[in-house]
């Protein structure tokens, strides 16, 4: 079996070693891959300069930058976030194993390479990277603002409508990750341990902003989670609103926009909803208030508004 794609895929292998170097180049060229070779990762980093490979295969014991902090500086400065690295060591033992993931890598073969075995997890590997890359690709289509961040906060991918709400609020650290302030990562450990509320309606706020709120959308891999960014609309229909028109709060949320004559998409757009998740939630406003339309319905949120003023 032989790794097929309309276009030759691109597997850079990093080692300091000629036998290595061989075998792999042998073994890669007969699957249908162009293969691009660095001895070290400084080598590394000055291809991936001119050309983004599709795959990475690196030694992790190499002199000079070892394969662990090449790794770190491919996956940080040289932006192959969804670029799949596997490591290639003698080194067995569970903490180098450990260290690999930790550094960015996908995978960890052990020396001496089995061909077959390689190229078995780098179809895997490939076809994993394509997935990942075609569903982002949708989301980015479809107007989502949706995130992903690891247990620290640092964000690992997000949406162009997610980037752009955030670009006022971003901060980097030192390693010039881009993070989500503090306490977001202690609420983002309780919506893993499951001790918020629902899940899918417990929002977290941005400390100094109240323009942007967080949803805990779930765990996408070992330490990836999902998020939903949308813009705090808590000041508009206070929760005794809702309750008073017997509506739930994400109800008292839309109600408020209606009145305000935002559409559906606007609604949808300000909230993080789709066009259709607003229509459901409008059909249950208008039976809830007994009403039939929009402007009804707008009247009646306006009356609760004045009379709580």
């Amino acid at each position: 079996m032989t790794i097929e794609s309309k276009k030759r895929d691109v597997a850079l292998v990093v080692d300091d070693s000629p036998e290595t170097l061989r075998l792999l180049t042998d073994a890669l060229d007969g699957a249908g891959m162009t293969v691009m070779v660095a001895l070290d990762g400084a080598s590394a980093m000055r291809i991936v300069d001119q050309i983004t490979p599709d795959i990475v295969l690196l030694d992790a014991v190499m002199p000079g930058m070892d394969g662990f902090e090449t790794c770190r500086r491919l996956k940080r400065d040289a932006g192959l976030d969804n670029v799949p690295i596997i490591f290639m060591t003698g080194l067995a033992e569970t903490e180098h194993i450990v260290r690999g993931l930790e550094a960015g890598g996908v995978d960890y073969v052990t020396k001496p390479i089995v061909v077959e075995e390689m190229l078995a997890r780098i179809r895997v590997h490939l076809a994993n990277a394509r997935l990942t890359q075609s569903a982002r690709a949708a989301l980015d289509v479809s107007g989502r603002f949706l995130l992903a961040v690891n247990d620290r906060g640092r964000i690992l991918w997000a949406t162009p409508q997610a980037q752009k709400l955030l670009s006022d609020t971003l901060a980097e650290d030192g390693d010039d990750d881009v993070m989500l302030p503090d306490p977001i990562p202690q609420w983002l450990e309780q919506a893993q341990k499951g001790k918020t509320a629902a899940k899918t309606t417990t929002m977290a706020s941005f400390p100094g902003s109240e323009q942007l709120r967080l949803q805990y959308m779930g765990k996408l891999g070992a330490n990836e989670f999902l998020l939903r960014l949308a813009k705090d609309t808590s000041g508009d229909m206070p929760a005794e609103f809702s309750s008073e028109l017997g509506l739930t709060t994400r109800e008292g949320e839309v109600l408020s926009w209606l009145s305000k004559g935002k559409t559906n998409r606007d609604i949808a757009q300000i909230l993080g909803l789709s066009p259709r998740t607003v229509d459901k939630h409008l059909e249950q406003i208008y039976s809830k208030l007994g009403v039939e339309n929009r402007t009804a319905a707008a009247a009646i949120a306006v009356n609760a508004k004045n009379r709580k003023s």
